[in-house]
């Protein structure tokens, strides 16, 4: 049941216990903020009178996949931080792409990483550069391309989104091509690429896989992107799986303040609305989660929609109210317009990879102390 329902459900006490009860369950795993939970084997949950246990499917045991060699382009993004901590946790040898090896802001948070002396290698690639990748994604088992631009603020968005997204996703998928060791590649996407269509997200609607965004409706970028990246995919026969996440929140590894968080700092900085708008949430370690997961099982095909659930913003604010009641927050919508609506988004293919969603009330308070531990948030 979505986050939204159980709000809806239960009176605030009742929130207030489950909010307790969430943090309790994952104190010992996430005590440390940049630990990941999904190491465990099994973790139970408990959830009004009923538990729940959230466990990751099989997959690759250390032993075989030590040796392998995969590829992360764009390894110091939020996303990408994580993929690369969780490969090096696993075995991995890691190939890692950044803009520039030699900035510490880039970098360093990657070199800390457990194993990164050993088994993690930078790299300097432009995405814009045809062949750029060729030398780089050679020898690799499989390539994790995560490397595409997620920003709201702009002023050339042909120049700074559009084409660093399709041109860049061609200009790595054409390198892929040419290497016969890569066994799958596994494309960061966006639910931007498949939530968005005219008078599409009604109350009640179910997404799926099947949905594509109508590029004049959203922000082209990534449905021209993921377009363009299968079209080459089915053209030179590369195994291709896309991960398609919604808003992705959780604990921060990288020093830089990314996209995602920022829409959270801004609730808790002292804005006094909060937009008109329903976003999907997902924590950052079960993106991370499924884009291994779909590297590593056999059967993983297509694309797979992250969302673990789907509220509106003035729920985000009544959580956040739970969970921190001392500090100030929006009061009301910044317009008086009815809501819009609550659709849903199906889990199916993705829990069928063996993803278990972290509750979103919990990735929301993880969020929150890793901004006021970066010095991000002000209270």
């Amino acid at each position: 049941m979505a986050f939204a329902a159980i709000c809806h459900s239960f009176s605030i006490h009742h929130r207030s216990s489950l909010l307790r009860a969430h943090s309790q369950d994952y104190v010992i795993i996430n005590k440390n903020p940049s630990s990941i939970f999904f190491k465990q084997a099994k973790i139970t949950h408990t959830r009004s009178s009923s538990s729940r246990v959230y466990s990751s499917r099989k997959i690759m045991s250390v032993s075989s996949v030590e040796g392998k060699l995969v590829c992360v382009t764009g390894a110091s993004g939020f996303i990408a931080s994580w993929l690369v901590k969780l490969l090096l946790e696993k075995g991995y040898t890691v190939k890692a792409t950044v803009r520039d090896p030699n900035n510490p802001k880039k970098t360093e948070h990657l070199r800390g990483l457990p194993g990164a002396d050993e088994r993690l290698h930078l790299f300097k690639a432009n995405l814009l550069e045809e062949g750029s990748f060729d030398s780089i994604v050679e020898g690799c088992d499989g390539v994790f391309h995560t490397a595409s631009p997620f920003i709201t603020k702009y002023t050339d968005p042909q120049a700074e989104l559009i084409e660093p997204a399709v041109k860049g996703t061609l200009n790595v998928l054409t390198s892929c091509a040419k290497r016969p060791s890569i066994r799958r590649v596994v494309l960061t996407s966006s639910m931007a690429a498949v939530a968005y269509k005219r008078n599409a997200q009604t109350a009640g609607a179910v997404i799926d896989e099947t949905w594509f965004s109508d590029p004049d409706f959203v922000r082209e970028s990534q449905t021209l992107a993921e377009e363009s990246a299968w079209k080459v995919a089915k053209e030179h026969g590369i195994d291709m799986v896309t991960i398609n996440p919604s808003m992705v929140i959780g604990p921060l590894l990288q020093p830089t303040l990314n996209t995602s968080a920022e829409f959270i700092l801004n609730f808790i900085n002292g804005a006094e609305t909060f937009k008109n708008s329903t976003l999907g949430w997902v924590d950052v370690r079960d993106v991370v989660n499924a884009h291994i997961l779909a590297f590593e099982v056999p059967s993983a095909s297509g694309r797979h929609c992250l969302v673990d659930t789907v509220v509106h913003n003035s729920e985000v604010v009544k959580i956040l109210r739970q969970l921190y009641p001392n500090i100030q927050l929006p009061e009301e919508c910044a317009d008086d317009k009815p809501y819009e609506p609550i659709y849903k988004v199906s889990k199916e293919k993705t829990k069928s990879l063996g993803v278990e969603f972290i509750p979103f009330e919990v990735s929301l308070k993880e969020t929150v102390e890793s901004l006021r531990e970066k010095k991000f948030a002000n209270f």
